[in-house]
């Protein structure tokens, strides 16, 4: 019989997926998912995550998630010592002995009856019921958190001078949060961003670690981070609004500095960057002008962008990301800023004045 590792292994064998793509798709690190198929599960901060990963994992692959569950709680029962008590053999009760007790347990029960009927005054209440559980208020006023919230909960999110309340409206087979602008929806193992200021830029990162499909009673593990977008931005001060600036704003001033040449060229050619984080960082990128991405990442996780002509980048932290460019058969190292530096840069293929080409990097301001 195959063990949990051994199931995920085979799966994403047959189906020929890589860790690197599964990564980019799931956006589940990669040394999570080795992790897991090696059935090492000292890697992962909290029994909350590593569940909410086994079931992404298992979703993306087409396995049944709940059996992959099921595996691993008996690997952890497995790995729970047996009571000594247990071990040892006890006599089985001698059959007069079991039919005192049922006989006693017959007439006990009887009596309580009886009791119970005579002695119950007439009119008396009903017994209340046990007490329900608070619904819960969490604040938010800078960086994340993380809570195991439950139907009716609410955080209260500050963005600047402003509070905006972000509350669980139902636990089904997905989480639905409230919020100024409506509602939104995530899954299990799902990572999103909320609009609160209604000027169409994420101002709350959401990251749903662990959820109990259609069983309310145990919650939601979240976790809950401000962007330094719109009204976070302007509070944090000019360096992190910079970071936000579309490309339209960022190249208006065209105050720019060009770095080192990286590659040079007769004609411009793909290229490809590969960032490597290092630390936490929010990243966002543009490939060939085309639509902007972000995701916040992680220490240990990778990303590559391609491009024909050009790439933007906004760093939330420079020193927390270590990127190379690669392309002609080359790999260059490049330096986009110091350690807590907000970037913003392109890197591009440029025309000089004798007719070729340069990839180089161009600092915005």
């Amino acid at each position: 019989m195959e063990s949990l590792g051994e199931k995920l292994k085979s799966a994403r064998e047959q189906k020929g997926f890589t860790f690197d793509q599964i990564a980019r798709d799931t956006n589940i690190a990669r040394r999570y998912l080795e992790a897991l198929e090696a059935e090492d599960f000292s890697q992962f901060p909290g029994e909350p995550y590593l569940l909410g990963f086994l079931r992404n994992y298992g979703d993306y692959l087409g396995l049944d998630s709940q059996d992959l569950i099921s595996a691993y709680r008996t690997i952890k029962i497995q790995e729970q010592p047996i009571p000594v008590e247990q071990l040892l053999k006890k006599a089985p009760p001698s059959p007069k002995l079991i039919g005192g007790i049922v006989a006693a347990v017959v007439l006990a029960a009887g009596a309580a009856g009886l009791f119970f009927i005579l002695g119950k005054p007439s009119g008396a209440e009903p017994q209340a019921d046990a007490p329900q559980r608070k619904v819960q208020q969490y604040a938010l006023e800078s960086g994340f958190i993380e809570k195991r919230l439950y139907e009716g909960d609410s955080v209260s999110v500050s963005l600047g001078a402003e509070k905006y309340k972000i509350g669980v409206g139902s636990l089904g087979d997905a989480l639905t949060l409230t919020g100024p602008g409506g509602s939104s929806r995530f899954e299990l193992g799902q990572e999103g961003a909320i609009d609160l200021t209604g000027d169409g830029v994420s101002d709350l990162r959401v990251f749903v670690a662990d959820l109990f499909k259609n069983d309310p009673s145990k919650g939601v593990s979240l976790r809950l981070e401000i962007m330094q977008t719109g009204a976070a931005a302007a509070a944090a001060g000019p360096a992190a609004a910079a970071a936000e600036k579309t490309p339209a704003e960022a190249a208006a001033p065209e105050t720019s500095s060009s770095g080192p040449i990286i590659f040079s060229s007769p004609n411009p050619y793909p290229f490809t960057l590969q960032a490597t984080f290092k630390g936490y960082c929010m990243f966002r990128w543009e490939s060939d002008r085309k639509d902007r991405e972000e995701r916040y990442f992680h220490k240990a996780e990778t990303l590559n962008i391609q491009a024909q002509n050009g790439i933007r980048l906004w760093l939330s932290n420079a020193s927390a990301v270590k990127i190379v460019a690669i392309g002609g058969g080359k790999t260059v190292d490049l330096e986009l800023g110091g350690s807590g530096e907000v970037v913003v840069s392109d890197v591009k293929w440029v025309k000089d004045e004798d007719g070729r080409f340069k990839l180089t990097t161009v600092r915005l301001d």
